[in-house]
């Protein structure tokens, strides 16, 4: 279970472009749910995914993983179990490192590292394994170094890295933005499948209203740091991209925009 506490973070404090965004936030995502998160820029969705994984502080609140207090954890830390994928394809990556290099990359994630050798022939066809469930045949390109690869090939890999080895919770900050309609429906059907056969718990940020409704068991919509839309189950089943498209638009009318 994730808990955001009473989080208050306040950008550029002191100055005239001071900007408080989150005033006392709170949100809990329970233990296995896959949460679409949407919203306008600036709205807060991809700081909250920041905070959640420690890649910025904030000035008073607590994160909490299965009831325990993260605050002090570097974000290194962190991601010894949060797994994330970036909206750019060659985030996730090392383009200079072959696909085995990559895969026993991740796998070495959060474990001792002595003078061993960091590839381990032995995991190959656990590798290769992992790989097949993509469908696209990269598990007989192990040795290809993955900037050869196309961005939604690099994606995949990508995914398959960041829940590698066990995680409480996938992150997952737009990830199919850079893609093509066609390679975006194919990863969003991906990740589908493996937040579902590995159970994992899953935030995923999106601009694609459709798979917000889509995907998931749970949507949010934040606005100017606060949840102005949350749905779940049977009600998350009923909302439609329309439903959504006005709520947006009454925002924008709101703002004056």
């Amino acid at each position: 279970m994730l808990e955001l506490k009473d989080i208050c973070k306040v950008y550029n404090p002191g100055s005239v472009n001071e900007m408080c965004l989150f005033d006392k936030f709170n949100l809990t995502i329970d233990q296995g749910s896959f949460v679409s998160i949407v919203g306008s820029n600036g709205s807060g969705k991809t700081s909250m995914l920041n905070i959640v994984c420690g890649s910025i502080p904030i000035d008073s609140g607590e994160v909490r993983i299965n009831g325990k207090n993260i605050n002090g954890k570097k974000d290194f830390c962190r991601y010894q179990t949060i797994g994330r994928v970036y909206q750019n394809p060659s985030m996730g990556t090392c383009p200079h490192m072959t696909i085995l290099e990559n895969m026993s990359l991740a796998d070495n994630k959060g474990k001792s590292f002595g003078l061993s050798k960091g590839v381990n022939r032995k995991h190959l066809d656990f590798y290769k394994e992992q790989l097949s469930v993509l469908g696209l045949g990269l598990e007989n390109k192990m040795d290809t170094l993955v900037g050869a690869l196309s961005g939604g090939q690099r994606q995949a890999v990508s995914l398959i890295m960041a829940t590698l080895t066990p995680l409480d919770f996938l992150i997952l900050d737009e990830h199919t933005a850079a893609l093509d309609p066609k390679t975006a429906e194919l990863i969003m059907a991906l990740t589908d499948k493996v937040v579902k056969e590995k159970h994992l718990t899953t935030m995923m940020v999106t601009h694609n209203l459709r798979y917000a409704v889509e995907y998931g068991d749970r949507l949010l919509m934040l606005d100017k740091g606060q949840i102005v839309l949350d749905k779940a189950g049977a009600d998350k089943a009923a909302i439609s991209v329309e439903d959504i498209l006005h709520l947006f638009n009454t925002i924008s009318i709101e703002c004056g925009n």
